[in-house]
């Protein structure tokens, strides 16, 4: 029999908040889908293009698209979990819906150290951007130091409107920076335009270039958030399509021309694809989402323990001493984790290839399969229609599995293999 649906009302994380003093649910359509693509168009396309050097052009545009497509279905069926079980405001609480408590907790930790190694690879990326900025001015242990302070006074707001204020200015930065990379390798060519359709490449390489496409489609873990604190969460499908449509696109032309241009010496980040004024100048360009999309990241997390912690009461919507202290304390705790992560992982490929693997091959695919056959349980095979969709998440669960299984041995290799970058090190990592 199908699961019914839950009153609408009762189990809203945010409860009412008529007299509250600080209102969440407060997001349109249109903000949202800015913060979904402020928090996911950011770093992964700043590796897809070293992933078309990996295993040639054509295989790695059908992974692009084919990736894509199949993380809008994957993120249409979170929406439709969240309108079945309105109680949901993270993949901790989807878990407690289908397993129970033990789930709740397993997955709220998963989940959360997605989201370290998510903002770790943001502080990463600000030590890169302010090397190549500096000429490594200083010990990159510092540039790191500096990313986290940032980071964590950026993620002071308590409400997702706040913090989307800062989302059109993610969009815009990555968006300009992207585009002056393109120019300017097609204007330089410094790689004299040695692309290739296809490549044999080994086993490891070909997964590692999988898991940072892979990467680059993984905002579905902070979805629930982004619902939560929408106006009328009905208007999700939108959010939705214009993340998707967006990111398919632009992640398809900026990897094509990038890799036309720059050919088989393409950098990851991709920023550094062009000459030494060119890369200054879009890094400088890029800071703000460098900066922003970890922060997005970085404001689920520390929202999703801060609910979790007081869900219930009135102290969520307050703005005494105890609320707004309790708020800057998991900032604060959150983003020095983070930064630690990135100190120990310094290599940027290695660590995207390692997120991927563990956190977004379920929360980008592997987990909406399951709650598609949650959802429709009883009723897989009823008709043609219900076929398909089973079908589809069962495909979905297996995509998940593949990635993290086979995910996590390629980037093991990897990152046992590159001894380019030593962790807490003060070396110039540009």
């Amino acid at each position: 029999m199908e699961k019914q649906d839950l009153p609408p009302t009762a189990y809203d994380p945010f409860g009412s908040e008529e007299t509250a003093e600080v209102h969440y649910k407060t997001l349109s359509w249109w903000q949202s889908g800015m913060l979904m693509i402020a928090e996911t168009v950011s770093l992964g396309v700043l590796s897809i293009p070293a992933t078309l050097a990996s295993i040639g052009l054509v295989p790695g545009i059908i992974l692009i698209v084919g990736l894509g497509i199949i993380s809008t279905y994957s993120g249409y069926v979170i929406g439709q979990f969240r309108q079945r079980y309105p109680s949901i405001h993270s993949m901790a609480d989807a878990a407690d819906v289908m397993l129970g408590p033990w789930g709740r907790e397993i997955f709220g930790v998963a989940q959360l150290i997605f989201f370290l190694f998510a903002t770790a690879s943001h502080i990463l990326t600000f030590t890169v951007m302010m090397n190549t900025l500096t000429n490594h001015g200083t010990c990159s242990l510092v540039f790191g130091v500096v990313g986290l302070i940032l980071s964590f006074l950026c993620s002071l707001p308590r409400t997702m409107k706040n913090v989307s204020a800062f989302a059109v200015v993610s969009f815009l930065s990555i968006f300009v920076s992207v585009v002056i990379t393109m120019v300017g390798v097609g204007v330089e060519n410094p790689g004299n335009g040695k692309m290739e359709i296809t490549k044999a490449t080994s086993f490891v390489n070909a997964f590692t270039a999988v898991t940072n496409i892979v990467f680059a489609y993984c905002g579905h873990a902070a979805f629930f958030g982004f619902i939560a604190e929408m106006k009328d969460p009905r208007e999700f499908p939108k959010s939705l399509a214009m993340l998707q449509g967006f990111e398919i696109v632009f992640y398809t032309i900026a990897a094509a021309v990038i890799y036309r241009y720059a050919g088989q010496d393409v950098a990851s980040p991709a920023l550094g694809s062009t000459g030494p004024i060119l890369q200054k100048v879009a890094y400088g360009i890029a800071i703000p989402t460098i900066v922003i999309a970890g922060v997005i990241n970085g404001h689920v997390a520390i929202k999703n323990v801060y609910v979790r912690l007081f869900r219930g009461t009135d102290l969520m919507h307050q703005r005494s001493l105890r609320a707004t202290g309790s708020w800057i304390a998991l900032a604060l705790t959150f983003w020095i984790i983070s930064w630690i992560i990135a100190e120990a992982i310094p290599v940027f490929n290695n660590l995207l290839s390692l997120i991927s693997a563990l956190f977004a091959s379920w929360f980008s695919f592997g987990l909406s399969g399951i709650f598609g056959l949650y959802m429709t349980w009883g009723q897989l095979f009823t008709s043609p229609k219900r076929i398909l969709l089973t079908i589809a998440n069962v495909l979905l669960i297996g995509i998940g599995t593949t990635i993290c299984v086979c995910g996590l041995w390629v980037s093991g290799v990897a990152i046992h293999n590159d001894a380019s970058k030593s962790s807490f090190s003060c070396a110039n990592n540009a």
